[in-house]
């Protein structure tokens, strides 16, 4: 039997939505808010026990607090998926067919690419190709500054990647829909967009997970196969 929702537990989620991801350590601090707050039982240690408490009244609503792990610099955030929608319909109330459209297809540069990037030029080349509605160069400039807000896309230097908020609520949209391409880490398990290959078996590992795995080694080897790593560590 499912333990008991408490306030706390209500009152984390209701923050976690509104926030629509967060981070490790701020997840941790509103836990230990929630619980003081509504005077219940708190341990330090005990987030993840906490919400899969959540989690099972979630089921029968087809949603989940999901744990993913930034591209950037490996640290674990947190966000509520709703898992009865796919990535057209969960965006659909909020952006135009336009904007879902050029979504879509930074989505496939970003994925489809060597590094897990897109450049703001190759982005924007396809304004004007757009079957729903062709517009300006500045009109998608816009667009994209948009998504950057709400975090499904990252911009750094002119390039785009998705947003660890996009890869927690999509994985399983991207992972259907880019079968040849997108792989998850062989270290945590988790969608890797921004990775490295082995160039003997395949597997893919996350930057931050390669820097952890192989610190230390002096001839890094695939977890694998065994094989030398030839990526250049980060």
């Amino acid at each position: 039997m499912a333990a008991q929702m408490t306030n706390a537990h209500r009152r984390f989620l209701q923050i976690l939505m509104s926030n629509g991801i967060t981070e490790g350590s701020e997840a941790r601090k509103l836990h230990q808010h929630c619980c003081e707050t509504d005077k219940v039982y708190y341990a330090h240690d005990k987030l993840d026990d906490f919400i899969s408490t959540i989690n099972s009244h979630l089921q029968p609503l087809f949603m989940q607090i999901r744990k993913g792990i930034s591209e950037d610099n490996g640290r674990a955030h947190y966000a509520v998926v709703n898992l009865a929608e796919t990535e057209v319909t969960k965006m659909a109330s909020d952006y135009t067919e336009m904007e879902l459209e050029l979504f879509r297809k930074t989505m496939d540069l970003i994925i489809l690419s060597e590094n897990g990037f897109a450049s703001s030029t190759d982005i924007l080349n396809l304004a004007d190709q757009l079957k729903t509605k062709k517009i300006k160069k500045k009109e998608a400039e816009q667009v994209l500054k948009v998504f950057v807000e709400d975090k499904w896309l990252s911009e750094k230097n002119g390039e785009y990647t998705l947003h660890t908020r996009c890869i927690i609520e999509m994985e399983q949209y991207i992972l259907s829909n880019y079968q040849d391409v997108a792989r998850k880490c062989n270290i945590c398990h988790s969608l890797a967009i921004q990775s490295q290959a082995c160039e003997s078996c395949g597997i893919g590992m996350h930057l931050p997970c390669v820097r952890k795995y192989f610190r230390g080694q002096t001839e890094p080897r695939c977890p694998e196969c065994n094989e030398f790593w030839s990526c250049d560590t980060p």
